[in-house]
């Protein structure tokens, strides 16, 4: 599968989204039950995250496939001890990030941390929040990491989309200040805007 990565900004050391998710998104109308209407378009990788997170597809192994192909020949594979799914922002009977953090930890050969790191409180949607301040604070100790699992390992953090990176910061930030030696960052996809 042909990806477009690029190098993403943050707490951690070296990160990366492996695509955008969506291509294209027009607006048609509203339905019968009033609903926005969209003919959206996304990319090879962004339509399988969608159909494992809202179709309920069984997609979770393909995602995790081309993550661990992006780690091919790379050096950083070596410095990466544990991974470490982001916390999920919604409740779900399947999780999608755990479901693709713990297949690409078996590609890579890695164990996971799926409790390495946690919410502490609940946090509210940070999608309709455009200020970067006000996210940082709505997120400050929202997370807090398992020091027992993480001292002075390396440590990959694994979310299914990337948007502003406020979470992942905050989740960075946590990882670090429990051990953590070092923090990198793969999201599958990313949003076209940052907020």
């Amino acid at each position: 599968m042909e990806i477009n990565p690029v190098e993403i900004q943050g707490a951690w050391r070296l990160g990366w989204a492996l695509d955008v998710h969506t291509t294209s998104s027009e607006f048609l109308g509203y339905d019968a039950q009033g609903h926005a209407q969209f003919d959206t378009r996304r990319s090879p990788l962004g339509e399988l995250v969608y159909q494992l997170k809202y179709r309920g597809q069984n997609t979770a192994d393909r995602v995790a496939d081309v993550m661990a192909e992006f780690f091919d020949n790379k050096p950083v594979l070596g410095r990466i001890d544990l991974v470490v799914p982001m916390p999920p922002s919604a409740v779900r009977a399947a999780q999608p990030v755990i479901q693709i953090a713990q297949q690409l930890a078996e590609k890579l050969s890695k164990p996971i941390g799926l409790d390495a790191v946690k919410k502490t409180r609940e946090t509210p949607g940070l999608k309709g929040i455009q200020d970067r301040e006000e996210r940082r604070e709505l997120l400050d100790g929202a997370f807090e990491a398992d020091p027992s699992q993480l001292k002075g390992k390396g440590v990959l953090l694994v979310d299914d989309l990337y948007r502003s990176g406020a979470t992942a910061n905050a989740v960075t930030l946590a990882l670090l200040s429990g051990g953590a030696a070092r923090v990198y960052f793969l999201a599958a996809t990313r949003t076209r805007s940052n907020t």
